[in-house]
This record gives C-alpha cells, structure tokens and sequence, in this order.
C-alpha cells in the first residue's frame, strides 16, 4: 500500500472509486462521474485543498483531503471527506489514508480542527472515524438528498489537543 499525493493519471481509477453507489452514495457526489471531471479536478486543485490517494498494486483505490479553511479566525480548520473502493473496505485503506491525513494535519499544517459530515446511516464510516478520535458533535437532519429521500449527517470533529 502506498499513500501518496495524486498524479493526473490517477483520474481513471478515482473515477472507478467515486463511480461506485457506495461512494457517491456516502458523499455529496453525484452518480456518472465522469474522467475528465477528475482530470480537471486534479489539474485545478486549489492551493487550500491537500488530497492523498492510496494505491494497492498500482490501482489507486482511495482519495482523501482536506480543505482548509479560508478564514483568518479559522485558519486552525479543515474539513476532511474520503472514499475507499468498494473491493478495498475492511482491508484497512481507509484506515492508513485516515492516519496519513491526520499525520499531514498534525505535523505539516499546524491544524489544531477537522471537521467532517457523515450519514447517520454509514456506521463503517462512523466506527472509523471514532478510532481516529472523531467525536459527535451534533445532527444535521435533511443534510443531503440522497436516492430519493433526504438524509441526515452526522457533524463530528477531532480537536488535537497539546498534549494529544
């Protein structure tokens, strides 16, 4: 397993992941992504956004990133959004690219806040981001519109502490 940043070619196999009901379905994406929308979503990346891929025998089967906050007041923040191919879950993936986003939030940009919104439904999400020290911190009923019906999410945060 390797984690690193993303290349413009890994465009086809991030298409393939967030392709996947599972993955647009437990993000705010939209079903028939297409390759060159993650081309130019890699070409075009702003500089306040930080996206690791993993890739597993040469296939890249995860994305992660974090996009920190534009505010001065809240420079110490970023909200973070993942998704792991379906053929890679319980396999620990989405376990290591947690870790190195957390690593690179820690360690590189002095982020003291991430904050993330997850389906009150999607417990495999929920079980790993309490691992990684996510806590809940409120409900946001009606978050998204999701295969026909309006969803809720939970808002969960991890604040490093100084002796965290």
């Amino acid at each position: 397993m390797i984690i690193r940043a993303p290349r413009p070619e890994d465009a086809a196999d991030i298409t393939q992941t967030m392709a996947q009901p599972i993955c647009y379905g437990n993000t705010l994406q939209m079903p028939h992504p297409t390759e060159q929308m993650w081309r130019e979503r890699l070409a075009n990346k702003p500089d306040n956004l930080h996206v690791l891929v993993v890739e597993v025998e040469g296939r890249v089967v995860a994305n992660g990133g974090l996009e920190l906050m534009a505010s001065p007041r809240r420079r110490h923040v970023a909200n973070m959004g993942m998704a792991v191919h379906p053929e890679f879950h319980a396999r620990g993936v989405g376990s290591a690219l947690l870790a190195a986003l957390l690593e690179l939030a820690d360690n590189w940009l002095a982020l003291r806040r991430i904050e993330l919104e997850v389906y009150s439904d999607n417990e495999a999400a929920l079980g790993l981001y309490r691992k990684h020290g996510f806590e809940v911190e409120g409900t946001a009923r009606d978050y998204a519109f999701r295969d026909g019906r309006y969803v809720d999410a939970l808002l969960m945060a991890r604040i490093r502490t100084p002796d965290s």
